[in-house]
Order: C-alpha cells, then sequence, then structure tokens
C-alpha cells in the first residue's frame, strides 16, 4: 500500500510548472521545429503531449483498485490522443508521443491506418529503445528521437507527394 501511496504522492508532487522547467521553451521551438520538417516528409500528423504527473483519478484508480501503472499510462494517452484529434487526419495516420515525467514512461498512440500497417511489436520496440534516455532524465534526446523512430514508418507507407501535405493539426508540444 505504501508504494501506491508514493507513487500518488509523486504525481500530486509535480504540475504543469515541472512540465515547463522540464521542457523550456528552446526545446519546445526545437521540437516544433522537428515536428514541422518530419511533416514534410510524409502526410501523416505527430503530436507531443508532455505531462508532469497523471490526474487524481487516474491515480485513485491505481491506489484503491489498484490498477497497474502501465495501463493507466496507456489509458491517459489513448485520451489524449482523442482531446487532442490525433484521430482527425485523412489518411488515419497520426501519432500521438506521450511523455509522463513522474514515471518518466513514454507511449505512442497511432491511428488505425497506420497501425494497420505497423506491427504492435515494432511500436513495442521504439518505445523500449527510448526508455533509456527519459530514464536518464535527457527527454529532450529522447523526444527527438521519438520523433524520428516515429517518421521512419510514416515517410515508408505514407510519402508525401507532390501535392503539398495540408498541416491538420499544430506542430508545437502541448505540456500538461
Amino acid at each position: 500500500m505504501l508504494q501506491y501511496l508514493r507513487t500518488g504522492f509523486r504525481h500530486r508532487w509535480l504540475d504543469e510548472s515541472d512540465t515547463r522547467r522540464t521542457i523550456d521553451n528552446g526545446i519546445l521551438e526545437r521540437l516544433r521545429a522537428r515536428v514541422a520538417a518530419s511533416e514534410t516528409r510524409h502526410t501523416g500528423e505527430i503530436r507531443i503531449y508532455v505531462e508532469a504527473g497523471l490526474p487524481l483519478g487516474y491515480l485513485w484508480r491505481h491506489v484503491r483498485h489498484r490498477t497497474a501503472m502501465a495501463t493507466l499510462v496507456r489509458e491517459r494517452a489513448t485520451e489524449m490522443f482523442g482531446a487532442l484529434r490525433v484521430w482527425d487526419t485523412e489518411h488515419n495516420n497520426g501519432v500521438l508521443i506521450y511523455l509522463l515525467l513522474a514515471e518518466r514512461e513514454i507511449e505512442l498512440v497511432a491511428d488505425r491506418g497506420l497501425n494497420a500497417i505497423v506491427p504492435t511489436q515494432e511500436w513495442q520496440g521504439m518505445v523500449g529503445r527510448m526508455a533509456d534516455a527519459f530514464a536518464r532524465g535527457q527527454f529532450e534526446d529522447g523526444l527527438t528521437q521519438a520523433l524520428e523512430e516515429v517518421s521512419v514508418p510514416l515517410v515508408t507507407h505514407f510519402p508525401a507527394g507532390s501535392v503539398p501535405n495540408p498541416n491538420d493539426l499544430p506542430d508545437t508540444p502541448v505540456l500538461g
């Protein structure tokens, strides 16, 4: 029980100011530029969402119902995928890169058009390779690596054509 309470406390202790200290304006601008550059090579849309800690409802489920943290992180990433309208692309090829600072966990959520082509093991491999950077607190490096790795299947399966690709979603990462 004590472990669950410690986890809950860690999430409640961190807030949006911690997110902004970790991902400052310089990092935000560099990530925005990298997303924009990536999207010139394919028809997909990539969003980045960085959050300090999970909302209270998720933590309650962790403490009270012993829901595994990995399950909660995945559910939150999926929720933000919808909230940020990443699903709202012409070819159903949007991807959300979700980073939870309190757990130093990353999730990739891809729309159905991309998930139909890219095997689950490939997504899991991407997440595994990025985990080292986040464990060391190198968030910009980890997010840059995530962006580069996510871009590969998008460029492979949804390359940009001769017609300009409309930028359906903002390129700037969202901090929560």
